[in-house]
């Protein structure tokens, strides 16, 4: 698959680099044998974060989040976790594995979102498309919001799955925008494909003239998407607190599944007020579903489910061993 661009082979060694130094970063520095109880992140911009929902339900116990700021994307997420400037980050299993085959020492303690029957990502074309097959996307372009991550990674496997080659599957063209640019783009026909998901899926087949191509709900079923991870150096100094973080964690998840959805706005509603950074609570009607499989329980099929797309990509030579990129040990709901 043709991307536009790539992540500099200079900007990962300097993750690798900087993780070899994360130890240092402020979250770290308590005493000799004391853990810390402050966990600095990335949040979302009009969003509640698991994190944020799991502290504010009371499920994080003593252990504080510290909002340093806003992320642009997953993988930008967790390289900021590798790098020791957050203490935890959030993306896409491929690339999850992606940083740790680099060699940034980083381990998934559970998922934290997913696709099921009412929350999931559509790619889309205008409803007079010509766009009909795997195959009518040779030499297109696909709008997505990053590369290396969920939509490249779900695209790549329909294509492969409908019998195109590598070589033709190189010749989809990714090109990178901003979700709140996507429908746009697909309606002006500066792309052929766009990504949408949540909110901006609803408005944009509400406003009509839109078709879905297919979606990664229709193409895996429901299944966790991705994972929250810790260095390994913070996770060995810091036991007692992964654990009340990835079991907090679990439990906001579940009372996501089992709390009326008007519930759970409201209280997603409350939180963003209280913050205070400015931000819009008019999107949260359209909140449906956590999509995220029991508990966060993290799975081999969870990884496996991208091996043939992480080969091809040249990020893994071979099967992959899911063991060496997650742990269920600090998620307490995986113990039944």
């Amino acid at each position: 698959m043709k991307t536009l661009a790539s992540i500099a082979g200079a900007a990962l060694a300097a993750v690798l680099a900087a993780a070899v130094s994360a130890c240092s970063g402020p979250a770290a520095a308590t005493g000799a044998g004391q853990e810390t109880t402050e966990l600095r992140y990335q949040g979302s911009a009009n969003n509640v974060t698991l994190p944020e929902l799991a502290q504010d339900l009371g499920f994080l116990g003593d252990v504080k989040l510290v909002w340093v700021g806003n992320t642009t994307s997953g993988p930008q997420d967790i390289q900021s976790a590798a790098t020791g400037q957050t203490d935890f980050g959030g993306a896409f299993t491929g690339a999850v594995v992606k940083l740790a085959e680099a060699g940034a020492p980083v381990k998934a303690v559970v998922n934290y979102y997913g696709e099921d029957e009412k929350t999931f990502n559509g790619f889309y074309v205008k409803d007079d498309s010509p766009i009909r097959t795997a195959r009518d996307l040779i030499g297109r372009k696909v709008a997505v919001n990053t590369l290396g991550a969920h939509s490249e990674a779900v695209l790549d496997t329909w294509l492969e799955k409908n019998g195109l080659t590598p070589e033709e599957i190189r010749q989809v063209q990714l090109v990178v925008l901003p979700p709140n640019d996507t429908e746009e783009a697909v309606r002006r026909g500066q792309v052929d494909v766009g990504v949408l998901g949540g909110v901006l899926q609803d408005n944009a087949v509400a406003g009509g003239g839109l078709r879905s191509l297919f979606s990664d709900y229709a193409l895996f079923g429901a299944f966790a998407g991705g994972q929250y991870v810790f260095r390994s150096d913070f996770i060995a100094k810091n036991p007692d607190t992964v654990r009340a973080f990835t079991t907090g964690v679990a439990k906001a998840i579940e009372w996501e599944r089992t709390t009326p959805r008007e519930t759970v706005i409201e209280r997603f509603t409350q939180i963003i007020e209280k913050r205070n950074r400015g931000e819009s609570t008019k999107n949260l009607k359209y909140w449906k579903s956590v999509g995220v499989p029991r508990a966060g329980i993290i799975t081999d099929t969870d990884f496996t489910r991208w091996d043939a797309w992480l080969n091809r990509a040249g990020i893994v030579g071979g099967p992959i061993t899911p063991s060496k990129y997650y742990t269920n040990e600090f998620n307490d709901l995986a113990k039944g």
